[in-house]
């Protein structure tokens, strides 16, 4: 039986290859999709538990005045995270964010910078209220928030997401289609072979087995080339990423336990389609041979 599977595939090679080159291409296309939606999650991920309402207070106030604004605020809204940062801190934040411009640190000191509190909320939508609250207290002099950049974003994942599952899904159809064509074709020039299987007495699984097999191969191997085409591109790609998303914590340096799993996937998905495409096939061309 596997030597009728080896058969089939060296009887027509070049239908092989070019049912291996548009699905692989097809796969290569879903790998760079599901890349993009794990990318931009991590990156709203990123955002989410950063400050997102920061409060600057006003030079009077008091740690006492401060600690029970920060118990106050925890205890009326969802809160990931509550920080006070202190004239100091803020210093020294400036002195990080400004370390390479020597002038502009000569000009401030921790004095002139308010302390603050930086506060991350678990819902989004609760930014505003908790933007609205800090307002009317006395010892807060502004409310920074961001409420337009992370719902930009998160409308931009979610919008990212359904476009990746509708051409992953048609870009699948592709795949299961021109491994149905395929097949279809090889088992039309071995109508004859089948006809003598079928009058020496051979099972209809001993007909199919092969060509199950074949769509299987065809799809684990298109598999197979996507995920190194992908893996290819990612390791090109990474510094360039890394440069544009600079202090974002991405992917990158990718784990090989995330591309082991893309693997997987990526294989079990291609054998699936594969042997739908040749089950599909079998049933449709095997009815016409008698």
């Amino acid at each position: 039986m596997f030597k009728i599977f080896k058969q089939n595939i060296s009887r027509s090679p070049y239908q092989s290859i070019a049912a291996i080159l548009v699905v692989s291409l097809s796969f290569f296309l879903i790998s760079i999709f599901f890349l993009l939606g794990v990318g931009s999650q991590k990156i709203l991920q990123f955002f989410e538990t950063r400050p997102q309402v920061t409060a600057f207070l006003k030079d009077e106030a008091k740690l006492q005045e401060v600690e029970l604004l920060k118990a106050k605020i925890e205890s009326s809204f969802d809160i990931r995270s509550v920080n006070y940062i202190t004239k100091d801190d803020a210093l020294k934040v400036y002195k990080e964010q400004n370390k390479d411009k020597p002038l502009l640190l000569e000009m401030v000191t921790a004095k002139i910078l308010p302390a603050s509190l930086e506060i991350s909320t678990k819902d989004l939508s609760s930014l505003k209220k908790v933007a609205q609250s800090l307002k009317k207290e006395n010892i807060v002099e502004d409310v920074v928030y961001q409420e337009d950049i992370i719902t930009a974003l998160s409308n931009w994942v979610r919008i990212l997401r359904k476009a990746g599952i509708a051409i992953a899904g048609f870009l699948l159809l592709i795949s299961f289609a021109t491994i149905l064509v395929v097949l279809g074709m090889k088992i039309s020039q071995r109508k004859a072979d089948i006809e003598i299987y079928k009058l020496l007495g051979a099972s209809s699984w001993y007909i199919r087995k092969p060509i199950y097999l074949e769509g299987i191969f065809l799809g684990t191997i298109s598999a197979l080339v996507s995920w190194g085409l992908s893996l290819l591109t990612v390791n090109y790609f990474s510094s360039y990423i890394t440069s544009f998303l600079s202090g974002i914590p991405l992917l990158t340096p990718f784990p090989i336990e995330f591309f082991l799993l893309q693997l997987g996937g990526m294989l079990a998905v291609g054998a699936v389609i594969g042997f739908l495409g040749s089950f599909l096939a079998a049933s449709r061309f095997m009815s016409q041979v008698r």
